[in-house]
Order: C-alpha cells, then structure tokens, then sequence
C-alpha cells in the first residue's frame, strides 16, 4: 500500500514541476517578447551582408549609391544596416547579372530533386538540435529555400524559434496531423513562416509520441500499410516549394525516426568526441542498420545521397578528444566532415535568450568568442551547402 502511495504522490511531484516549469518558462518569454511582439531577426552590418551574398563590401556601397536594389537603414554614424529581406531582395538584383546561375541563388533549378537532410544522434549532449538550428537559419540567409521540421517531441527546436510548445499548439500543429492514420491534414496547413526569409517550421511537441503509439495498433490491424514512407509522402506535397528540408530526428530509434530515415536523401549523425558518447554510437549505428534492413525488405529504397559525421562540442586543447577525433576520421575517412563545431559559450549563452548565433548581436560578447564560433558554424554549414550543390551536380558554387 505504502509503495502505491509513494507511486502517486511522485506522479503529482513530476505534473506539478512540468507545469511549474512551462509557467515560467512562459513568463520568462513574456518578459523577452511581449505578446503583441514578434520575434524578429537582428539588422545586418554591410560586412556581414557583403559576405553572406559573397561580394565586396565597396561593391554592396555603389549598389546603394547608385540607387540600385534595397535602401539599407543608415545609422547615426552613417554605417549601412541591411534587414535579412534586404540581403534577399538583393540576391534577386544580383542573379540577373550573375557569371553563372546560382551564384546568388543556389537553389534547385530544373531536374534536381529536394534535399532532405535528417540531422540524428540518441546520446544527449551531441548538438543534435543546435546543429539543425543553425544549419536551417544558414542555408536560408545563404539564399535556399528551407523547411525545418522539428520531429523531436522534447521540441527544442521549436522552442529556439519563438513558438512555446505548451502554449502554442494546444490543438496540434505538428507533424503528427499530416503523417496520423485517421483523417491526415494536408502538410501545408501545419507550415508556419519563421522570421527568417526563406525559413519555415513545422514545430514539434509531445503529441508526435501519438505516432510512436498508433503505429503498432494500425499495423497489428493491417491499416499502417507502407508506414514509413507517411513522411516522405507528406513531403512530397510540398516539394516545388522548398530547396532543403531539415528533420531535428528524436532521439531515440522509433517509428518517427524510421519514417525520417525513409524520406531522407543526407543523414548527419552528431558526435561528441568522448568515448562514452562513441561507445553509444557503435550500439546505435548497429541498431539503425538493423531496422534499416527492416525497411529495405519491406520494399523501400533505402539509398542515400550523402551521409556524414560532424565532430560537435569540439575542444581543440582536449588531448583525449583529438586522439578520437584522429581515430573517427582513421575509421571512416571522408564520411566525417572536415569541418567541426566547436564548444562555445557564445553559443550556449545565446541560447539563455532561446536564440541562435545567427540570431545575436556580435557586441553582445567578446569579439574573439563570437567570431570563432560563428566561422566554426559557418564551415560546417557551408561544407554541408556544398555537398548540396555536388547533388546536384554542382562541384564549384
């Protein structure tokens, strides 16, 4: 008797501090964004526009003086703000006069087909949602036409673009609604525009477990049919719309994380270079490999376009790190990016304020932390990007 008692009363613990937690969680968004204020995204200088279209900064100034594209904000000090619609709208300019198309916008043209990247790892602490965030934000202010997908129920990346998953999608909204068996919505109805041009979400919350639970009971009574492929099915309503499709996997191996696997043409696997974390991997990749084969006798094509290793959490100085990052690129050679994501307070500190490095002002932290965080982000991101373009068939962009 006493054990049941002790049984409830920490099912009354556990509700009360999940909902102790998202109230707060909702004042503190309040107070950082009120509720008639909408996330929006920082002004770029002229530098940092000039290098995200990949032009001079002198050349971004005759633009502007010749009347020529988007009238950038001037400050007191007469420096150039460019809005991230600005950059967009300039790209535009810029690609009619381009040596070779695609130079300012590097999405798909004719024949190629949709990227879809499934960004995964089941050991917390990897970067798994840090690296989905930026990689998104990324390729969008690079000139792609993104969608990110949060499949992740914890939704965290969700959360990192403004919408409170508690609060926001009380009456769904997520993926779920268009991969569900009863009575599916179309995926366009549950898209929402992010404050990123060229950005949109389908946010996550719990109710994706719904398709961890209704999988087994449509399978057990012949309804589920080819399950797995319910979210490259969703997708493909939507794939004239969109260059790259970012999926932020759950974390652990289930139905939600077989039906990514299905849909995606690049998986990139996080890893943290310490050997507990490499030790799980091994178990990890054995056990996807098992389902895979699952899949693949059920009659689909299991044939990816490119699947990758990013070192994330990355400490330089870290003896023991630099001996399993040797040893990961001795093993699987080109499969792991050249690129890593270091660790960075600059990252983890915007993150207080729910934002991303892309999203944060550069004075709001030491000059030399910000900007070795956001090249190591950037040469991931861009590395990614041309991995993209040889798909393509691309080699140089």
């Amino acid at each position: 008797m006493s054990k049941d008692i002790a049984i409830e009363d920490l099912n009354a613990v556990i509700r009360q501090h999940s909902e102790w937690l998202a109230n707060q969680l909702h004042t503190q968004r309040e107070n950082l964004f009120p509720p008639n204020a909408q996330k929006a995204i920082r002004k770029f200088t002229s530098g940092e526009a000039a290098a995200l279209l990949g032009v001079n900064d002198s050349y971004l100034r005759k633009l502007h003086l010749d009347g020529k594209g988007p009238s950038p904000e001037l400050t007191p000090g007469n420096r150039r703000l460019y809005s991230a619609q600005n950059i967009q709208e300039l790209r535009v300019l810029l690609e009619k006069t381009a040596r070779k198309p695609g130079d300012y916008l590097p999405g798909r043209r004719e024949g190629d087909h949709m990227q879809i990247i499934g960004v995964m790892n089941f050991k917390g602490g990897s970067g798994k949602t840090t690296t989905a965030a930026h990689l998104a934000q990324r390729l969008a202010l690079t000139g792609y036409r993104v969608l990110a997908i949060d499949l992740d129920p914890q939704a965290s990346l969700t959360a990192l673009h403004g919408v409170q998953p508690e609060f926001d999608l009380q009456d769904g909204g997520t993926l779920y609604d268009a991969i569900r068996y009863d009575d599916p919505e179309p995926i366009s109805s549950i898209i929402r525009p992010t404050y990123f041009p060229n950005l949109d979400l389908i946010p996550g919350n719990l109710e994706l477990m719904e398709f961890e639970h209704d999988t087994p009971r449509a399978l057990a009574q012949g309804n589920a049919g080819l399950f797995f492929f319910r979210v490259k099915e969703a997708l493909a309503q939507v794939d004239e719309n969109y260059d790259v499709v970012v999926i932020d996997c759950p974390p652990q191996l289930g139905f939600l994380t077989m039906s990514a696997l299905s849909a995606a043409t690049g998986v990139l696997v996080t890893i943290h270079p310490e050997m507990l974390d490499v030790m799980s991997m091994s178990q990890f990749l054995r056990m996807t490999a098992d389902l895979m084969d699952v899949i693949a006798e059920s009659g689909a094509d299991m044939s990816h376009d490119w699947m990758r290793y990013l070192i994330t959490r990355y400490e330089p100085q870290d003896a023991p790190q630099n001996r399993i990052l040797a040893f990961l690129r001795t093993m699987y050679t080109d499969s792991v990016l050249n690129s890593t994501m270091l660790k960075s307070t600059a990252i983890s500190d915007a993150g207080l304020t729910k934002q991303t490095l892309y999203e944060v002002e550069r004075s709001a932290f030491t000059r030399s932390t910000y900007d070795r965080a956001i090249e190591s982000l950037n040469a991931v991101n861009d590395e990614i990007a041309q991995l993209i373009q040889k798909t393509w068939g691309r080699h140089e962009q």
